[in-house]
């Protein structure tokens, strides 16, 4: 029986295909947003506990019981792209640490009218994959490194080792695998290295780009953590000369520039200070089967119990989600903004 933050999203639900005007494609949400793109976590674990993703106690982890099965995500992939779904990024926790994940990604890439399956991963354990997630059909990779300093690697990550996650990042681009490297961007703790990552783009093919620290835990003195985008970019321009790029349909809410002469991008995330809801082309569907309209949305979908239905049942709950979406997040770094919450637990 449906919870009844779940009936509240149903009543709300677009109308499936056959009943929906044929002008207006089913992925298409009330504010004429197009949702094309799933992040879909497969595991909630993470080998990693990342300042700025989870308290330094961590978090209780979901029962095996609870976390869905590979069969149950392709499910939930096969009806997603049938609504329109080109690109899925299987995150997670740290989706490299579930077992079984090559054979599940293999699927994933085979499912027609899919176009684009990428992964999100902190690198640890990305040499001895990397390999196999090219030849799966993985088309690329995001990969989290928030320092190019080992001491501080270790304490952002509480305890990692940066020399791991170099021999996953060289292992990758060997194998032909596409690069973004994710950098959160913190005030006092690793902003004076936006620089030097910005650097990175000059010799390599690979996509940096600077995200906006965001409260999701609600750390003491969060609001003190945050650098602007637009600050970012100026502290860029002050050193390189930055010409912007075109974004496309499928890209992430990243604003690309290229330093002139560069091989490779860079790219500004700003969720708090100027934030992209506008142009959101996103759901999410946590390990544990919740769909959410948005990282910081305050209702989710339980698609659990629809799973042994036939594929348009499983289509109309996500319709409903895609209905959901608000116009804009309730997130800024003057209020109070959703409960805290690891971001683990629900996909990044």
């Amino acid at each position: 029986m449906p919870q009844a933050e779940d009936r509240h999203l149903i009543q709300n639900a677009p109308a499936v295909a056959d009943g929906k005007d044929a002008c207006t494609p089913v992925n298409q949400d009330r504010f004429g947003r197009t949702i094309n793109y799933l992040r879909l976590s497969v595991t909630d674990r993470c080998n990693l506990r990342c300042c700025y993703c989870m308290p330094a106690a961590g978090v209780a982890a979901c029962s095996h019981a609870d976390i869905l099965r590979y069969e149950q995500l392709l499910k939930i992939s096969r009806a997603a792209v049938g609504l329109g779904i080109e690109k899925v990024r299987v995150t997670g926790g740290e989706p490299l640490v579930r077992k079984g994940l090559i054979r599940f990604l293999e699927q994933l890439s085979a499912i027609p009218g899919l176009n684009e399956v990428s992964l999100t991963t902190n690198g640890i354990l990305l040499a001895a994959a990397a390999q196999k997630l090219k030849r799966a059909g993985v088309d690329r990779l995001n990969i989290s490194l928030d320092s190019l300093q080992p001491a501080t690697f270790a304490k952002i990550t509480r305890g990692g080792e940066l020399r791991q996650v170099w021999q996953g990042i060289d292992t990758a681009e060997r194998s032909g695998l596409k690069l973004k490297l994710n950098m959160v961007v913190m005030r006092g703790v690793n902003d004076h290295e936006v620089e030097d990552f910005a650097a990175l783009s000059l010799e390599k093919p690979w996509s940096v780009r600077f995200i906006e620290y965001m409260p999701t835990i609600r750390e003491k003195a969060w609001r003190s953590r945050i650098v602007p985008g637009a600050a970012i970019l100026h502290r860029l321009q002050q050193r390189f000369p930055l010409m912007p790029l075109p974004t496309s349909r499928m890209c992430g809410p990243a604003r690309p520039f290229r330093i002139a002469g560069a091989l490779g991008t860079i790219g500004v995330i700003t969720p708090i200070s100027e934030h992209f809801c506008s142009s959101c082309n996103r759901i999410r569907v946590t390990a544990t089967g919740m769909a959410k309209s948005c990282l910081f949305a305050g209702s989710a979908m339980d698609l659990k119990p629809f799973l042994s239905g036939d594929e348009h049942t499983l289509q109309t709950r996500l319709l409903a989600v895609i209905g959901a979406k608000e116009a804009c997040h309730d997130l800024s770094g003057q209020t109070s903004g959703p409960e805290p919450f690891a971001m683990a637990t629900i996909g990044g």
